[in-house]
């Protein structure tokens, strides 16, 4: 059953509103708010978005917005697979077979082909508790069915909810998505659906690594328009709303409050923006849950090695300057790109830039919160940098670039220091699918490559290595945070991974594919922890099971190359194996 909202005159979602997230209970103001439109949907204790229409508000910039009231973006981060984790051994072992039951695993993603076998009961029936689509109906000014009215009193004014009675009539009716019309085009969803909790399916030689736990299923809606322009975002790449990603985690946990279960919570998304230290608002919110008994959250650590989107830098005393060299492709040329530097909290830096051409721009002076366009004359490029002093998360400095149609050539933004305590700062370009492979720093730095929100302290932030051969996945991002936080915490399976497709059926047989990623071995760990949720809450063998838990019973378990030393910055504290993990608590 879909049920009515009514809070806001207008629908969020809709490509002419522009959502801001708000701290609650501080004095921020966002602009160009009209009083008398008071539209929010309540995410937390700590966030709200506000949702205001855009041709009321200002030019986004940081100069006239904080930079985490601009909702960021995120990407997608892209089977003997079950026995190197230890999964098959605990279904083949009588005391240890609970194989999920009576948890759920909630999924933030592209939606999910829900008449998938995978995802069904023996009898027909749906394993999927309800889905959360935030993109239906398609964009419209009008206000949409939203989620129900349980849901309204703290706020969620766009998409709809298809329950399980609803999921079932659709899978009993000859044209299912006449009654649920939810889909998964890009099929990323389903496939870490089918790996975390997919059923088994023998004569295919597949099984899920939580077969019998039930899922709930938040399809993202696409980024808006005016956000990718911002972020210099490629039409066709998969880009999702940081806000957006909040209020599905918002959803999961709304639902499974109502039912009583144990909650796995799966990101199989990342971003290169922020201070990678676990400072954004998704961070906080996941940090924040982390306290919450009964639920764990499993994040996907990137896979950004190897892709030349770090640079460290370092300016010692007596140095005047770091020249940061970047390479800048066809793609970004007709386009544009964005960097982020964020210096020690100690140091304040300045910037300033020569051009492929030779032309020099000289140090550009720092005032706090101040917004300057340069053009250049010798070529049709426009960078506007904005120096935020003080950065409220982190209380590091951040200075935000924008390169708009730069020239095809090696560009050098030259960092001076005014400090000499440190010297230290980092650098970010766009995570891959936001940027060609063809724009990159000349002189990368593979380690601190951990994709936002994996660097928040508490979750589960998980690598990815080929099973196969016992080689780290070549992309999978290293650690550790730039606080010395460990990161990643464990590493599973996640080269050449075989999961269900989406797609026309070839008679009774499942339609599979393989991907390769950090997000499809996130997807193991999360069936892991709803087997080990289900031992310890449902089968009542440790009640109080908290996300820290669950993250030292997997380590305990976790095994480790005698050559190498841990916790490790590729390996984290090593590959999960949940056997292993099991045994340990017989000790």
């Amino acid at each position: 059953m879909r049920y009515a909202m009514a809070a806001c005159p207008f629908n969020p979602a809709s490509e002419t509103i522009a959502d801001f997230i708000f701290r609650n209970g501080s004095q921020q103001q966002i602009r160009g708010n009209p009083e008398n439109i008071p539209c929010l949907d309540y995410i937390s204790y700590d966030f709200s978005v506000i949702y205001i229409p855009l041709e009321t508000v200002e030019p986004i910039s940081l100069r006239s917005y904080s930079y985490y009231s601009i909702p960021g973006l995120y990407t997608l981060l892209d089977s003997s697979n079950m026995e190197a984790s230890g999964i098959i051994s605990t279904f083949n072992s009588p005391a240890l077979s609970n194989k999920g039951r009576g948890t759920l695993i909630g999924f933030i993603d592209t939606g999910i082909d829900y008449t998938n076998p995978l995802f069904r009961y023996p009898d027909g029936s749906t394993r999927i508790a309800s889905i959360w689509d935030q993109s239906l109906p398609e964009d419209t000014d009008i206000m949409p069915p939203g989620v129900p009215d349980y849901y309204r009193a703290s706020g969620a004014s766009y998409g709809t909810e298809y329950t399980r009675e609803d999921i079932d009539q659709a899978l009993r009716s000859d044209d299912p998505l006449s009654f649920v019309p939810s889909t998964d085009t890009n099929g990323h969803g389903t496939f870490l659906a089918g790996i975390a909790a997919g059923g088994s399916l023998p004569e295919q030689d597949f099984t899920g690594a939580a077969p019998e736990c039930e899922l709930l299923v938040v399809k993202l809606k696409p980024a808006k328009q005016y956000l990718r322009d911002f972020y210099f975002i490629p039409s066709e790449a998969p880009a999702f709303q940081e806000n957006d990603i909040m209020m599905g985690i918002k959803y999961l946990r709304t639902i499974a409050y109502r039912l009583g279960r144990p909650l796995v919570i799966l990101l199989g998304l990342g971003s290169n923006l922020g201070s990678h230290e676990g400072t954004s608002p998704l961070s906080i919110m996941l940090q924040d849950i982390s306290r919450t008994l009964g639920t764990a959250t499993i994040i996907a650590a990137g896979n950004e090695t190897g892709r030349g989107h770090h640079y460290l830098g370092n300016i010692p005393s007596g140095q005047e300057r770091d020249d940061v060299e970047i390479r800048v492709g066809e793609e970004e040329s007709r386009r544009g790109f964005s960097v982020e530097l964020w210096s020690s909290t100690a140091d304040t830096v300045s910037v300033g830039f020569v051009s492929p051409s030779g032309e020099t721009i000289s140090r550009i002076p720092i005032i706090a919160n101040n917004e300057t366009s340069i053009p250049f004359l010798l070529e049709s490029t426009v960078i506007t940098v904005n120096y935020q002093l003080i950065e409220v998360g982190s209380g590091r400095q951040l200075i935000f670039m924008r390169f708009k149609t730069p020239t095809v050539g090696i560009w050098t933004i030259r960092v001076y220091n005014t400090q000499f305590l440190t010297g230290q700062f980092h650098m970010w370009l766009p995570v891959v699918n936001f940027i060609s492979d063809e724009t990159v720093f000349l002189r990368p730095n593979p380690y601190t490559t951990i994709t936002q929100p994996g660097n928040t302290n508490s979750p589960i932030t998980v690598a990815a290595y080929n099973h196969l051969n016992n080689g780290i996945y070549i992309h999978s991002s290293r650690g550790f945070t730039i606080i010395g936080y460990v990161k990643p915490d464990l590493t599973a399976p996640g080269v050449d991974i075989t999961g269900p497709a989406v797609g026309r059926r070839n008679g009774a047989a499942v339609p599979m594919t393989t991907r390769s990623g950090t997000s499809v071995a996130a997807a193991h760990v999360a069936g892991a922890a709803a087997n080990l949720l289900s031992w310890g809450i449902v089968e009542g063998n440790d009640t109080i099971m908290s996300e820290a838990a669950i993250k030292a019973y997997l380590i305990r378990g976790a095994q480790r190359n005698p050559a190498l030393s841990y916790p490790n910055r590729e390996w984290g504290y090593g590959v999960m194996d949940l056997y292993q993990t099991f045994l340990h608590l017989r000790e």
